[in-house]
C-alpha cells in the first residue's frame, strides 16, 4: 500500500457511510410521511339508527272507547285495550291473547259474551200509525211483559239473555223492581246500568203500601 492509497479508502468509507446514512433517512422519512399524511375522501358520519314508526290500531268491541290509536312499535294486544279504557264487564276473554303483538292498520275486535251482544237500537212502539213526533220520547220496556223481540232492542241484550229473562220471570214470578233484573244470570250491575233508563216494571206507580 502507497501513500497515495490511503485517502482513496478513506475518501471512498466516507462516501459509502454517506450513502447509507442518506438511504436511511430516505426510507425513515418517507414511513414518517406515509403515517402523519392525511387520509383521502370524506370522513365516515355514523348516523342514529332510525325511530321505528308508530302503530295505528282500530280497537273495536267490548272496550269501553273504542277507536283508533297510536301506539309505539312493538306494542301488544293488551296495551291497545288500555288505550282504549279497558274490557267491558261483557267482554269474552277466553281466546284473548293479551300477549300477542299488533301489526300497523290492524283492526283488534274484542268479541262479547254470548248473547250480550249490543244490538241496534229499533224504534219502539208507542206513536200512532200516522207517526209521532220526531222528539216525542219512546216508550220504556216493561220487562214482566215484553216479548223476546221487545228485550233484545235494549243495549247488550241478545236473544240469549232475553230469553233468560222471560223464564226467570216465568220462573219466579214478576220483577218489582227494575234492580231484580240483576238476578237474571249473565246481566251484571254494568248492563244494568246500561238499560236501567230504558226499562219499568208496572209497579212504578204504585207505594207497595199494606
Amino acid at each position: 500500500m502507497t501513500f497515495v492509497d490511503v485517502p482513496r479508502q478513506e475518501f471512498w468509507r466516507t462516501l459509502y457511510q454517506l450513502t447509507v446514512g442518506i438511504l436511511i433517512g430516505l426510507i425513515i422519512g418517507g414511513f414518517i410521511w406515509l403515517i402523519g399524511r392525511s387520509p383521502r375522501g370524506q370522513a365516515v358520519e355514523l348516523l342514529p339508527a332510525p325511530t321505528a314508526a308508530p302503530l295505528i290500531v282500530d280497537v273495536t268491541g267490548a272496550v269501553l272507547r273504542p277507536g283508533v290509536y297510536e301506539l309505539p312499535h312493538g306494542s301488544r294486544v293488551k296495551d291497545a285495550i288500555e288505550a282504549a279504557g279497558g274490557l267491558l264487564a261483557e267482554a269474552d276473554r277466553s281466546n284473548l291473547n293479551l300477549a300477542a303483538p299488533l301489526d300497523d292498520g290492524q283492526r283488534l275486535d274484542i268479541p262479547f259474551l254470548l248473547g250480550m251482544e249490543p244490538t241496534p237500537a229499533i224504534p219502539r212502539a208507542g206513536g200512532s200509525e200516522s207517526g209521532g213526533q220526531p222528539n216525542e220520547p219512546t216508550a220504556k220496556i216493561n220487562i214482566n211483559t215484553a216479548t223476546l223481540e221487545e228485550l233484545i232492542t235494549l243495549p247488550g241484550i241478545g236473544p240469549t239473555l232475553a230469553q233468560r229473562i222471560i223464564d226467570y220471570r216465568n220462573t219466579y214470578g214478576e220483577f218489582y223492581f227494575i234492580e231484580d233484573i240483576i238476578n237474571v244470570p249473565g246481566i251484571g250491575p254494568k248492563t244494568f246500568e246500561r238499560i236501567q233508563d230504558l226499562i219499568m216494571t208496572g209497579y212504578e206507580d204504585e207505594g207497595f203500601e199494606e
